[in-house]
């Protein structure tokens, strides 16, 4: 479990990996949770708001508050280090990167309250497009806070990807939702894009925190078991926040209440709230994973590939429409998203390339 970072073609966080095979397990678990969570954990929100869920504050806290099931493979963590040295410390996180944690955790409260109270607006077909200027976002603070650089191909997604967006804006509230009014479409519209720009900051300033862990240095590595400690804190923080919203707007005392005159049934009322809180930590544990495994813009990427899938699912079980406005803004945005996936296996296969030819000149 305690498996380091690895190097890649980008500024990697930490030291090179103890095997390439356990580095690719790690990646491929962490994008399997990214992709489930990026597709079911939308639905399951925008199911709840349309079959008569009407808490905002309840709808953020589930996002994050499935954060005990991370308490499992952080203990086993514990317990095999503690076999293999009477020693090891209970926690691997340095205080100052614990208060980072937090303060990353509250970051996060803060985009899902952001995001629940747009979707709650908004067809998901329309959030999953708007959500994927995250990436255009990702890129822009990537650059100012990790040094990311930027590349022609960034440049033209960022700008396909913000076509995208005002497409759907020039042709907002077409496909409102029953009962939302014009004005709450164009407010779910705002949020939306807010809780992306959000996101897309809270991103590169995981990746910084874990570089800051990495060179803290001693015997403290950046593992993936510490990567987990990092996570468990900032989906304590997040769901804390939510927490107080919760009790300021009495969500608590309304469950119940909401529960009985839940179309699908009080049964299921209570099922969809636990998947939900179960596929958004997918979600949050595979993203911080993947920009473990690899690095901040790889994971915007994954999020953005996941629209298409998203899309479908949202027409296909909300019955929702999918207009033209929704066909252009979603053509831009794949296109976007071809456009800088293609300019980053280029400029990989050039490295690769240089790296060949300085290794056979050298020897």
């Amino acid at each position: 479990m305690d498996v380091e970072a690895p190097k890649d073609t980008h500024p990697s966080p930490a030291p090179a990996p103890r095997g390439k095979g356990m580095h690719w397990l790690l990646v491929a678990v962490n994008c399997g949770m990214l992709s489930l969570g990026t597709t079911g954990g939308p639905l399951l929100s925008r199911l709840y708001y349309s079959k008569g869920g009407h808490r905002q504050w309840l709808s953020a806290w589930l996002e994050t508050g499935g954060w005990p099931l991370l308490l499992i493979p952080v203990v086993a963590s514990y317990l095999s280090r503690r076999a293999r040295d009477p020693r090891a410390p209970l926690v691997l996180t340095r205080p100052r990167i614990l208060l980072a944690a937090a303060a990353l955790g509250v970051a996060t409260g803060a985009d899902d309250f952001l995001y629940a109270y747009g979707l709650s607006f908004l067809p998901v077909s329309t959030s999953a497009i708007l959500i994927s200027t995250q990436l255009a976002f990702t890129v822009f603070f990537a650059f100012l806070v990790v040094r990311q650089r930027l590349t022609a191909s960034s440049l033209n997604a960022v700008a396909l990807l913000t076509m995208g967006a005002v497409v759907l804006g020039l042709h907002a509230s077409s496909d409102r939702p029953a009962g939302v009014s014009r004005g709450q479409y164009w407010l779910g519209f705002v949020l939306s894009l807010g809780a992306a720009a959000l996101y897309g900051l809270v991103l590169p300033l995981v990746e910084l925190t874990y570089k800051r862990a990495a060179a803290g240095g001693g015997d403290r590595v950046l593992t993936y078991a510490l990567v987990m400690e990092m996570q468990l804190v900032m989906g304590f923080f997040a769901t804390a926040f939510c927490t107080v919203g919760m009790i300021v707007n009495n969500d608590f005392q309304a469950i119940a209440r909401e529960a009985r005159a839940f179309e699908l049934g009080e049964a299921r009322y209570y099922t969809v709230l636990v998947w939900s809180a179960i596929l958004w930590q997918f979600f949050f544990l595979g993203a911080v994973g993947v920009i473990f495994c690899v690095h901040t813009l790889f994971t915007g990427i994954l999020i953005a590939a996941f629209i298409p899938v998203t899309e479908v699912l949202g027409v296909v079980f909300l019955h929702e429409k999918f207009s033209s406005e929704k066909g252009v803004a979603l053509v831009l945005s794949l296109w976007g998203l071809a456009s800088y996936s293609y300019g980053e296996y280029s400029e990989a296969q050039a490295n690769k390339k240089k790296a060949a030819l300085a290794e056979s000149q050298a020897s």
